[in-house]
């Protein structure tokens, strides 16, 4: 499978299309991250440069999805760790929406 043409949500690391992201928004994250016929958001809120990829079926009871921090989120693909800065104005948005921001990179270190 190519990546190409695929991005990764910055918040929860949902992968799908471009496309898709514009047709659809995110499943999880688009009550704030508003990706929805807004290419300014894709571009902000998602990215091209990720590695690997998971594909998640049942969040509530998958060690992996425990283990990559994807538990109550939609059944998908995800990526394992997501390229990138979330401008501030989403990390409040996510904040005031009750997410809990945790940079997908893996530059903070938390555990889980």
């Amino acid at each position: 499978m190519s990546n190409r043409g695929l991005r990764a949500c910055m918040v929860c690391s949902f992968v799908q299309s471009a496309t898709k992201f514009l047709q659809n928004g995110c499943p999880n994250c688009e009550d704030f991250l508003e990706i929805r016929q807004n290419p300014d958001s894709l571009q902000e809120c998602t990215s091209a440069v990720f590695e690997g990829m998971i594909a998640l079926a049942d969040p509530e009871s998958s060690w992996v999805a425990k283990w990559q921090r994807l538990q109550g989120y939609t059944p998908g693909t995800y990526a394992v760790k997501v390229e990138g800065v979330l401008p501030d104005e989403y990390i409040n948005a996510a904040e005031n929406a009750g997410v809990h921001y945790i940079p997908r990179d893996g530059s903070t270190g938390e555990d889980i």
